[in-house]
């Protein structure tokens, strides 16, 4: 009897427990870049692991065609682990260790709860820092998870998220000119249009600076004011007699 439970223990003692919980990009309608080139933002997994107080937290981003042969034991900080090996001779790495005390299951009002993954630049050729959280490589698509280690040994995970995609430049070539209703005949008349303004508008400068400069002109110039004669009229009752002073 006694052999046997010491073949049972170690078994025992290696079981993981799997949570109901998946990770998802958050919905928080404040945040911006929800996912870029080379990162994308999770909401943070509280009140997930109640039941690993001691436990480190790991996230670990893996391709999605690799998740099948990615083994818990392989501890986070190896070669098999590292942001720098990543994707070439690592399929995932572990990066953005917390404890339980960083997802509480309370979220004071106001809070934002999120983890952005990709934002470090500093340490991606550090190969001091095989846990950098170094912007991702390549468009993906990437799938994630949640691992608990107590010291080397994992205690608990959650599920693989669903894939994720980053965004990707467009090729100037693949942009359509028809798209939106923007035909190539409407571009043209537009095109058309905008010439014929441009002439309207300079044939309209030039006859505002000839008319300024002709009435400019005409203000330096005075002309000698003719003369004014007046003649002196007397009506028919009015004489110019001294008997008709008296």
């Amino acid at each position: 009897m006694l052999p046997l439970l010491l073949l049972l223990l170690p078994a025992a003692h290696g079981k993981v427990e799997h949570l109901n919980y998946m990770p998802f990009l958050t919905k928080n309608p404040v945040l911006e870049g929800l996912t870029t080139g080379s990162t994308f933002v999770l909401e943070q997994p509280r009140c997930v692991f109640k039941n690993d107080s001691k436990a480190d937290i790991w996230l670990v981003v893996a391709l999605e065609n690799t998740t099948a042969t990615f083994n818990n034991s392989i501890a986070p900080g190896t070669a098999k682990r590292a942001f720098q090996n990543f994707p070439h001779s690592a399929p995932a790495y572990m990066t953005l260790n917390a404890t339980l005390a960083n997802y509480p299951c309370h979220k004071p009002p106001g809070d934002i709860t999120v983890l952005r993954v990709g934002s470090e630049t500093s340490c991606i050729r550090d190969e001091r820092r095989p846990t950098c959280n170094g912007p991702l490589p390549g468009p993906g698509p990437y799938v994630v998870k949640f691992l608990a280690l107590e010291g080397s040994e994992p205690v608990a995970e959650t599920s693989w998220s669903q894939p994720i995609m980053l965004r990707t430049a467009k090729s100037p070539n693949s942009i359509s000119t028809t798209d939106g209703g923007h035909s190539a005949g409407m571009i043209a008349l537009t095109t058309i249009l905008s010439i014929l303004f441009a002439i309207l508008l300079a044939g309209l400068v030039a006859m505002l600076v000839f008319w300024g400069s002709d009435t400019c002109g005409g203000s330096s110039t005075f002309s000698k004011p003719e003369a004014v004669s007046v003649r002196r009229y007397n009506t028919h009752h009015v004489y110019d007699q001294p008997a008709a002073r008296l």
